[in-house]
């Protein structure tokens, strides 16, 4: 198990050890030792796991008091998972990352608090996306961005995604109607 920096400070790529055979794969998705080891948290009060099925695009979601940082993998499917700095004294404030994460790749990003986070299915297969969360969920502060905001310009892999007639994601209600980065720039939150 091992971590590699991305071009954001504080988010990381965490690369666990497959072992696999004939008979399938094994790995260890939490270590709290090894983790410790590498400067990840190891405390999760929550984990979340969701099942999207093609064409569906989540996000962009943050949680600001009590921040809350995610430990994101895939175990099946395949996602696009992107996490945007929002971290207003940050000097990546507003730039994006995204990485692609599979089933059985071995690969999950570490997004600490101060980010926006969202993730579209790839492909034609359902993918299913587990978590675990430094903080329990809060709805006075959950709050989003624009998937397709103009400012953020998240790169969005499109024609990677099985999309309806109209070439557009599969988005919640929510998600529909996420303000935008400049009104979020006007009113950021209060992290803690």
């Amino acid at each position: 198990m091992k971590t590699r920096a991305t071009p954001i400070a504080g988010l990381l790529i965490v690369e666990l050890d497959v072992f696999g055979d004939s008979r399938g794969m094994f790995m260890e998705r939490f270590h709290e030792e090894k983790f410790h080891a590498l400067g990840l948290p190891t405390h999760f009060p929550q984990d979340n796991h969701s099942r999207s099925a093609p064409g569906v695009l989540r996000g962009l979601h943050y949680q600001s008091a009590p921040a809350q940082g995610k430990l994101v993998g895939c175990t099946r499917g395949r996602i696009w998972d992107v996490a945007v700095d929002i971290r207003p004294e940050s000097p990546t404030f507003g730039q994006h990352f995204g990485l692609e994460i599979a089933g059985e790749s071995g690969l999950m990003l570490w997004i600490p608090g101060g980010f926006a986070h969202g993730f579209c299915v790839l492909g034609d297969e359902p993918a299913d996306v587990v978590y675990k969360c430094t903080a329990v969920y809060g709805a006075a502060t959950d709050a989003g961005l624009a998937w397709n905001d103009g400012e953020m310009n998240v790169a969005w892999p499109l024609n990677a995604m099985s999309l309806p007639s109209d070439g557009l994601p599969l988005l919640s209600d929510r998600d529909k109607k996420q303000p935008g980065f400049a009104a979020y720039k006007a009113n950021p939150p209060v992290w803690g």
